[in-house]
Protein backbone atom coordinates (compact mmCIF):
# COMPACT_ATOMS: atom_id res chain seq x y z
CA UNK A 1 0.00 0.00 0.00
CA UNK A 2 1.38 3.40 -0.99
CA UNK A 3 -0.70 6.51 0.68
CA UNK A 4 -0.27 9.62 -2.24
CA UNK A 5 -1.44 13.09 -1.46
CA UNK A 6 -2.56 15.21 -4.70
CA UNK A 7 -2.39 18.45 -5.06
CA UNK A 8 -3.36 21.18 -7.67
CA UNK A 9 -4.17 24.45 -8.10
CA UNK A 10 -2.09 26.69 -5.16
CA UNK A 11 -2.04 29.57 -7.13
CA UNK A 12 0.76 30.92 -5.09
CA UNK A 13 -0.45 29.97 -2.22
CA UNK A 14 1.29 28.01 0.54
CA UNK A 15 0.33 28.41 3.79
CA UNK A 16 -1.84 25.00 4.15
CA UNK A 17 1.71 22.94 3.02
CA UNK A 18 2.55 22.18 6.77
CA UNK A 19 -1.22 21.12 7.13
CA UNK A 20 -0.99 18.65 4.18
CA UNK A 21 2.78 17.40 5.19
CA UNK A 22 0.55 16.21 8.63
CA UNK A 23 -0.72 13.79 7.14
CA UNK A 24 2.32 11.63 6.44
CA UNK A 25 1.99 10.81 2.84
CA UNK A 26 4.42 8.91 1.17
CA UNK A 27 4.81 10.60 -2.23
CA UNK A 28 3.15 13.50 -3.28
CA UNK A 29 1.83 14.33 -6.72
CA UNK A 30 1.04 18.09 -8.19
CA UNK A 31 -1.22 18.63 -10.89
CA UNK A 32 0.02 21.86 -11.88
CA UNK A 33 -0.98 26.04 -11.30
CA UNK A 34 2.00 25.83 -8.72
CA UNK A 35 2.37 29.97 -8.84
CA UNK A 36 -0.25 32.67 -10.08
CA UNK A 37 1.00 33.61 -13.37
CA UNK A 38 4.70 32.86 -11.78
CA UNK A 39 7.40 34.12 -10.41
CA UNK A 40 8.95 30.51 -11.33
CA UNK A 41 11.90 30.61 -8.45
CA UNK A 42 8.57 30.37 -6.17
CA UNK A 43 8.77 26.75 -6.24
CA UNK A 44 11.92 26.71 -4.28
CA UNK A 45 10.10 27.96 -1.09
CA UNK A 46 7.75 25.54 -1.68
CA UNK A 47 9.93 21.84 -2.51
CA UNK A 48 12.24 23.17 0.30
CA UNK A 49 9.30 22.56 2.83
CA UNK A 50 8.75 19.42 1.48
CA UNK A 51 10.50 15.77 2.72
CA UNK A 52 8.87 13.69 0.59
CA UNK A 53 9.44 12.83 -2.71
CA UNK A 54 7.64 14.80 -5.25
CA UNK A 55 6.11 14.86 -8.77
CA UNK A 56 4.87 17.80 -10.89
CA UNK A 57 3.52 19.18 -13.76
CA UNK A 58 2.98 22.94 -14.51
CA UNK A 59 -0.25 24.62 -15.37
CA UNK A 60 -1.14 27.15 -17.55
CA UNK A 61 -0.71 29.57 -14.83
CA UNK A 62 2.61 29.03 -14.19
CA UNK A 63 5.03 30.78 -16.44
CA UNK A 64 7.14 28.26 -18.70
CA UNK A 65 10.17 28.96 -17.21
CA UNK A 66 8.88 26.98 -14.31
CA UNK A 67 10.08 24.17 -16.16
CA UNK A 68 13.70 25.18 -15.37
CA UNK A 69 12.62 25.94 -11.75
CA UNK A 70 11.37 22.17 -11.23
CA UNK A 71 14.31 20.45 -12.59
CA UNK A 72 16.77 22.42 -10.35
CA UNK A 73 14.57 21.98 -7.33
CA UNK A 74 13.77 18.58 -5.20
CA UNK A 75 10.73 17.92 -7.23
CA UNK A 76 10.32 15.54 -10.35
CA UNK A 77 9.15 17.28 -13.39
CA UNK A 78 6.94 14.86 -15.21
CA UNK A 79 5.74 17.56 -17.70
CA UNK A 80 6.21 15.58 -21.29
CA UNK A 81 8.01 12.94 -19.08
CA UNK A 82 7.21 9.06 -18.07
CA UNK A 83 9.00 7.11 -14.83
CA UNK A 84 8.17 4.03 -12.68
CA UNK A 85 7.74 4.55 -8.71
CA UNK A 86 7.86 1.05 -7.56
CA UNK A 87 4.33 -0.54 -8.86
CA UNK A 88 3.08 2.96 -10.15
CA UNK A 89 4.29 4.33 -13.51
CA UNK A 90 3.81 8.03 -14.07
CA UNK A 91 3.16 9.95 -17.23
CA UNK A 92 3.11 13.84 -16.92
CA UNK A 93 1.61 16.90 -19.19
CA UNK A 94 1.18 19.95 -17.88
CA UNK A 95 -0.11 23.45 -19.16
CA UNK A 96 -3.63 23.39 -20.69
CA UNK A 97 -5.21 23.61 -23.93
CA UNK A 98 -5.90 27.24 -25.18
CA UNK A 99 -8.59 29.10 -22.70
CA UNK A 100 -10.05 32.56 -23.74
CA UNK A 101 -7.69 34.05 -20.78
CA UNK A 102 -3.87 34.03 -22.73
CA UNK A 103 -2.45 32.34 -19.65
CA UNK A 104 1.00 31.78 -20.12
CA UNK A 105 1.64 28.03 -20.10
CA UNK A 106 -1.27 27.06 -23.19
CA UNK A 107 -0.59 24.45 -26.00
CA UNK A 108 -2.52 23.47 -29.07
CA UNK A 109 -4.04 20.19 -28.44
CA UNK A 110 -2.07 18.32 -31.41
CA UNK A 111 0.96 19.65 -28.76
CA UNK A 112 -0.53 18.02 -26.21
CA UNK A 113 -1.12 14.68 -28.63
CA UNK A 114 2.31 14.57 -29.40
CA UNK A 115 3.97 14.81 -26.08
CA UNK A 116 1.65 12.06 -24.78
CA UNK A 117 2.39 10.19 -27.27
CA UNK A 118 5.91 10.37 -26.94
CA UNK A 119 5.82 9.31 -23.02
CA UNK A 120 3.61 6.28 -23.71
CA UNK A 121 6.50 4.73 -25.75
CA UNK A 122 8.45 5.21 -23.33
CA UNK A 123 6.00 4.29 -20.54
CA UNK A 124 6.61 1.09 -18.51
CA UNK A 125 3.20 -0.35 -17.53
CA UNK A 126 3.27 -0.97 -13.90
CA UNK A 127 0.41 -2.32 -11.01
CA UNK A 128 -1.02 1.07 -11.46
CA UNK A 129 -0.86 3.56 -14.65
CA UNK A 130 -1.03 7.26 -13.57
CA UNK A 131 -1.55 9.99 -15.67
CA UNK A 132 -0.99 13.70 -13.87
CA UNK A 133 -2.54 15.81 -16.22
CA UNK A 134 -3.30 20.04 -15.72
CA UNK A 135 -5.87 19.85 -18.23
CA UNK A 136 -9.10 17.48 -17.35
CA UNK A 137 -9.95 14.73 -20.15
CA UNK A 138 -12.75 16.83 -22.09
CA UNK A 139 -16.18 15.54 -20.91
CA UNK A 140 -15.06 14.59 -17.49
CA UNK A 141 -14.80 17.07 -14.62
CA UNK A 142 -14.14 20.05 -17.48
CA UNK A 143 -17.44 21.94 -17.39
CA UNK A 144 -16.96 25.97 -17.24
CA UNK A 145 -19.46 28.51 -18.42
CA UNK A 146 -21.83 25.59 -19.36
CA UNK A 147 -18.90 24.29 -21.73
CA UNK A 148 -17.18 21.47 -21.89
CA UNK A 149 -13.16 22.93 -22.30
CA UNK A 150 -10.94 20.17 -21.30
CA UNK A 151 -8.57 18.42 -23.90
CA UNK A 152 -9.54 16.13 -26.71
CA UNK A 153 -6.14 14.52 -26.94
CA UNK A 154 -6.38 13.63 -23.35
CA UNK A 155 -9.66 12.11 -23.42
CA UNK A 156 -7.80 9.93 -26.03
CA UNK A 157 -5.14 8.59 -24.07
CA UNK A 158 -6.60 7.87 -20.74
CA UNK A 159 -7.49 4.63 -21.37
CA UNK A 160 -3.99 4.23 -21.37
CA UNK A 161 -4.25 4.33 -17.24
CA UNK A 162 -6.34 3.45 -14.04
CA UNK A 163 -5.80 6.97 -13.07
CA UNK A 164 -5.83 10.23 -14.34
CA UNK A 165 -5.11 13.03 -11.66
CA UNK A 166 -5.90 16.63 -13.30
CA UNK A 167 -6.95 19.91 -11.87
CA UNK A 168 -7.58 23.52 -13.69
CA UNK A 169 -11.39 23.45 -13.23
CA UNK A 170 -11.61 25.01 -9.75
CA UNK A 171 -15.47 24.05 -9.34
CA UNK A 172 -15.42 21.01 -10.83
CA UNK A 173 -13.77 18.92 -7.79
CA UNK A 174 -14.43 15.31 -7.60
CA UNK A 175 -14.10 11.50 -8.54
CA UNK A 176 -15.77 10.05 -11.62
CA UNK A 177 -15.08 6.72 -13.40
CA UNK A 178 -15.25 5.87 -17.18
CA UNK A 179 -14.39 2.12 -18.57
CA UNK A 180 -12.44 1.76 -15.61
CA UNK A 181 -10.48 4.57 -15.17
CA UNK A 182 -10.85 6.83 -12.16
CA UNK A 183 -10.62 10.76 -13.03
CA UNK A 184 -9.76 13.34 -9.83
CA UNK A 185 -9.68 16.88 -9.34
CA UNK A 186 -8.32 17.56 -5.59
CA UNK A 187 -9.80 20.54 -5.75
CA UNK A 188 -7.85 23.65 -5.00
CA UNK A 189 -4.88 23.65 -2.31
CA UNK A 190 -4.49 27.32 -1.75
CA UNK A 191 -8.44 26.41 0.07
CA UNK A 192 -6.55 23.83 1.92
CA UNK A 193 -8.66 20.93 -0.45
CA UNK A 194 -6.49 17.85 -1.70
CA UNK A 195 -6.68 14.14 -2.75
CA UNK A 196 -5.22 11.36 -0.77
CA UNK A 197 -4.81 8.00 -3.29
CA UNK A 198 -4.18 4.85 -1.50
CA UNK A 199 -3.13 2.28 -3.96
CA UNK A 200 -3.34 -0.93 -2.93
CA UNK A 201 -1.12 -4.22 -4.17
CA UNK A 202 -3.52 -5.42 -7.10
CA UNK A 203 -4.14 -3.99 -9.93
CA UNK A 204 -6.97 -1.07 -10.38
CA UNK A 205 -6.89 -1.31 -6.53
CA UNK A 206 -6.86 2.53 -6.24
CA UNK A 207 -9.34 4.33 -3.54
CA UNK A 208 -9.62 8.79 -3.55
CA UNK A 209 -10.55 10.20 -0.69
CA UNK A 210 -11.57 13.79 -1.17
CA UNK A 211 -9.76 15.76 2.00
CA UNK A 212 -9.83 19.09 3.62
CA UNK A 213 -7.27 20.66 5.92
Amino acid sequence: MMDVLLLADLHGEFGKVESFLDLSPDAIFIAGDITNMGPADAVESLFSRIDVPTFAVPGNCDPREILDALEHSDCVCLHGASMSLGKISLVGIGGSNPTPFNTPFEMTDKQIDNLLQTSLKKMERATHNVLISHVPPQGFLDEAGGNHVGSASVRKHMHCFDLVCCAHIHEQRGIVENDGVKVVNPGMAALGQGAMIHFGTEPKDIKIELIQV
